[in-house]
């Protein structure tokens, strides 16, 4: 037994090396702080605000002006994805209205990730939403959601009626930036690949745990990348 843990332990520093090399390059450059867009993020299921603690402390700390994190209500999955969407999309109006930005930037976890692409993809959100970045998101659904009730959790069942719509979007992000970070080690996410995103940008991490996604310093590492990059015209 000790033998087969050491070559898991193995196995796991092994990929996350060649994870960490390929997927968390830096880029050479950052915008100033002037051109940054506030920040909106949206927790996951059985969290609030305060799950976004690290995070926001962090962006804060590299000079973002504006970050902003929404408790939704419910928090528990008892409510569908698509009212807990309209939550978000009057949390970002009022970001929007207090900073005068024309466009956010929305990190979403978990759960709160579905929730901020069914905002995005359906309910106009990608005309706002500069970039988008889905940390462990159930996108084509969990295998645990099976064991839990509420409207929420149900949608979140694999092959649910609200995944298939969102899937068969045609045309999803308009001119949003979208990117996907994931672990492969992902035990709350049934199988861990559903967190993959079509049609964004991906980066995987070496992270065992699915909470610990939002406190890994290679995450913040990257969101710290992707909303601090130039804008490119899209």
């Amino acid at each position: 037994m000790r033998a087969m843990l050491v070559l898991l332990a193995l196995a796991w520093f092994c990929e996350g090396c060649a994870m960490t090399a390929s997927s968390l390059a830096v880029s050479p450059r950052r915008a100033p702080v002037e051109q940054r867009a506030p920040v909106l993020l949206v927790h996951g299921i059985g969290d609030d605000a305060s799950a976004f603690d690290a995070l926001r402390g962090r962006l804060e700390q590299e000079g973002w002006p504006h970050v902003h994190a929404i408790s939704l209500v419910p928090n528990n999955g008892s409510e569908g994805i698509p009212a807990l969407a309209r939550q978000v999309a009057r949390e970002a109006e009022a970001l929007r209205a207090r900073t005068g930005a024309r466009r956010v930037d929305v990190v979403g976890f978990s759960m709160g990730a579905l929730v901020s692409r069914y905002w995005v993809q359906l309910l106009g959100g990608r005309l706002v939403v500069r970039r988008f970045i889905s940390i462990s998101g159930p996108h084509a659904g969990t295998g645990l959601a099976f064991l839990g009730r509420g409207k929420g959790v149900t949608q979140m069942r694999p092959g649910s009626r609200l995944l298939r719509a969102l899937q068969q979007d045609p045309r999803p992000w308009g001119a949003t930036e979208v990117h996907s970070f994931w672990t492969p080690w992902d035990l709350t996410i049934l199988p861990a690949s559903s967190s993959r995103l079509p049609g964004a940008s991906e980066r995987r991490f070496p992270v065992l745990l699915h909470p610990w996604m939002l406190t890994d310093r290679r995450v913040h590492d990257a969101v710290v990348d992707v909303l601090g990059s130039p804008a490119v015209a899209r």
